[in-house]
């Protein structure tokens, strides 16, 4: 088995950026969800309430991040965070330290989005010293995880036949394959059994240099049914009322993909076309 894609996304909801290789930190691949948009009360905003932030393309220059839209010229936002206002921000209902990328940020994501509810839309950074612990109901004996500005997690896992499997449902309704980019995962594996993600404990390189734990089904949400190049919502509630079909779970939703920690590796490279092993949950 092999990886197939890494993906990273430096402002959460925002566009994505599709790697060839990438560094394994404590809280998932290097820069991934380390930006976020909030409002002015410091509640995060996704694409659950504005689904145009799909529409924002995200870059990662030498020495800074750089955010484009059609409609106006670049911002650009120095990686290198210098006497930034410190301020608190709420992914769900955990409390996290920011640092406020600034008034430039604000007038640019207004141009871009406008206003949400009659609040202004500010750029904030995770603040570097801070850690977010990951909820540990799912965590196994000992273990401790951190993670950014993400739903929950560091690091989101499918395979490319989940999602074949997902397309083909679709195809049944007579409606168009979605492409994995709806799903917003970490990793992609080219594992050929559709779920087989479900089913597995660990997930690790064949040469041992990292190992991650997968932890928990991950829930979907409004987000599956944007497109993430347009920021349209072409048929409302697809994919995510095939999901629900398909979930024979106890609790109600549309799952697809796993959740999962870092175990060991931090430092280790990632790269398209390395080879994986998986362990299976006992």
């Amino acid at each position: 088995m092999k990886i197939t894609q890494l993906n990273i996304y430096p402002v959460k909801s925002l566009g994505g950026i599709v790697l060839d290789e990438a560094e394994l930190t404590a809280e998932g691949l290097a820069w991934d969800r380390r930006w976020m948009v909030v409002d002015d009360v410091g509640r995060f905003v996704t694409q659950r309430q504005l689904p145009a932030m799909a529409c924002i393309r995200v870059h990662l220059e030498a020495d800074a991040l750089v955010l484009s839209h059609p409609e106006v010229s670049p911002l650009r936002v120095p990686l290198a965070a210098e006497s930034l206002p410190r301020l608190s921000v709420y992914v769900w209902e955990d409390r996290c330290e920011a640092l406020d990328e600034g008034a430039a940020a604000r007038d640019w994501l207004g141009a871009v989005l406008g206003d949400y509810r009659g609040s202004s839309l500010r750029l904030v950074r995770f603040a570097p010293e801070h850690r977010r612990a990951v909820e540990p109901h799912f965590l196994a004996a000992g273990e401790v995880a951190h993670t950014g500005f993400a739903d929950g997690y560091p690091l989101l896992v499918v395979s490319e036949a989940s999602l074949g499997e997902v397309n083909r449902r679709l195809a049944a309704k007579g409606l168009d394959p979605v492409p994995m980019s709806r799903f917003r995962p970490s990793l992609v594996v080219d594992d050929a059994t559709p779920f087989a993600e479900d089913g597995w404990d660990t997930l690790a390189a064949a040469d041992g240099t990292w190992r991650l734990g997968l932890r928990k089904p991950c829930q979907r949400c409004k987000i599956t049914t944007v497109d993430q190049q347009s920021g349209e919502i072409a048929v409302p509630g697809e994919p995510l009322r095939t999901l629900v079909e398909m979930n024979a779970r106890a609790a109600p939703g549309g799952y697809f993909g796993q959740n999962a920690i870092v175990l060991e590796g931090e430092g280790a490279r990632l790269s398209v076309g390395d080879d994986i092993t998986v362990r299976k949950r006992s």
